[in-house]
């Protein structure tokens, strides 16, 4: 690893990079390999690659166990399952989400014809704030999708006041949050139902996949025939549905890796303690706080950059791609902003001032078991240097590219 004492050590000054090889956000964390080998070979013996398999079947007693749930049901991935929990709770016309999320929570409504209406976010929290989506409810609103975002439960109990007050649908996409609790109580049992993502870039992943956990029995029997076509037995199809099923392999791959989940949460742990401590000594840079009593799986390392530092948030990033440090703007610029919603809602902005401010400030820094503790020493040394500069006109020049 390269030495970094100045400025003028920089790789965006035309020196070497600081690591070699990239640094993720999320790179995938890798359970046990011979338990995983020894699954395939099972897999292999039982010739039963698809179609609701053994694998599939033990994964979802376990995660169903692990979150403490009557109902898990696996799917091929996060959007899938978005899409058929939104279809099997009936929404329609207009429903209520964040604009400060991954794009996929509101195309999971829009490719069903359902209209997304964007609330803004509380500052501290990033999630969605209840006050903003009483401002958005209409005749025309059916539902509420809270975001769990960062591994941190949003403001549950209020949004569950507005949705009685206002007799919505309310469900949560619970991508980030997976073995994370809230008062006690797992990630997984708020709302109707909760979506989950174990896609390869989360912290726990089965390759590609997700599941909806629910506590309805009926909504559950709902979601099963949904997910395979709308079969109720042999050639017997009693509803429009589609393929959200998860294969065997990936379903061996969730069990590997929830085996080695409290292993992935310790590490993930021992980062965000390490740049806690490092950014606190930082002047112009914050740490989304992300601790408590409750379960947390610091999957996310959340940074903001504040007005007074001397390079901008995208400056920034800037500096620290140039050393093979892929940190991200997480979720810039807001789906608002994105098509089709740019186009549909020109100036939903206007209502939106907290989630354009934060995702203006947030960098997502790399972490995961890829990490080590110096890895994250000399990205902070790198922080501390930028924060340093006085001179704007060595900013121009460090930039000048």
């Amino acid at each position: 690893m390269k030495k970094i004492n100045s400025v003028q050590d920089l790789a965006i000054k035309d020196k070497a990079p600081a690591f070699s090889e990239p640094l993720h956000v999320g790179r995938p964390n890798i359970g046990n390999r011979e338990s995983f080998l020894d699954r395939v070979n099972e897999i292999f013996d039982n010739r039963w690659f698809s179609n609701n398999g053994p694998m599939v079947q033990q994964f979802e007693e376990e995660i169903a166990k692990h979150l403490g749930v009557k109902h898990c049901i696996a799917m091929c991935n996060g959007t899938i399952a978005l899409e058929i929990a939104i279809r099997a709770l009936g929404l329609t016309g207009e429903v209520i989400v964040p604009s400060y999320t991954f794009v996929a929570t509101a195309h999971a409504l829009q490719w069903q014809e359902i209209t997304p209406v964007f609330a803004d976010i509380d500052p501290v929290t990033h999630s969605l704030d209840p006050d903003s989506v009483r401002q958005m409810i209409t005749p025309r609103t059916s539902g509420i999708i809270g975001v769990h975002i960062w591994g941190q439960p949003c403001n549950i109990e209020g949004l569950q006041v507005v949705a009685d007050e206002h007799g919505l649908q309310l469900m949560f996409d619970a991508a980030h949050a997976f073995s994370c609790s809230h008062e006690g109580q797992m990630i997984g049992n708020f709302g109707r139902c909760e979506v989950f993502s174990f896609h390869a870039t989360k912290f726990f992943n089965s390759f590609e996949g997700g599941a909806i956990a629910t506590n309805d029995d009926d909504l559950a029997k709902q979601i099963r025939l949904m997910k395979n076509f709308g079969f109720a037995g042999y050639d017997n199809v009693i509803y429009s549905g589609t393929n959200g099923k998860m294969t065997e392999i990936c379903a061996a791959m969730g069990l590997t890796s929830l085996e080695s989940i409290d292993d992935f949460m310790q590490v993930n742990k021992r980062n965000y303690l390490a740049y806690k401590k490092g950014i606190a000594e930082i002047s112009g840079l914050s740490l989304l706080v992300n601790e408590g009593e409750d379960r947390r799986n610091h999957q996310y390392i959340v940074m903001e950059v504040d007005s007074n530092f001397p390079l901008t948030r995208d400056e920034v990033i800037q500096v620290l791609l140039a050393e093979n440090i892929l940190a991200r703007r997480y979720f810039w610029p807001g789906c608002h902003n994105m098509e089709p919603y740019r186009s549909f809602y020109p100036h939903a902005g206007l209502l939106l001032t907290q989630t354009q401010t934060i995702s203006n400030r947030v960098i997502v820094m790399p972490t995961g078991t890829t990490m080590s503790l110096d890895n994250i020493k000399a990205i902070l040394t790198i922080l501390q240097l930028l924060s340093q500069i006085e001179n704007t006109g060595l900013v121009k020049e460090l930039l000048a590219v």
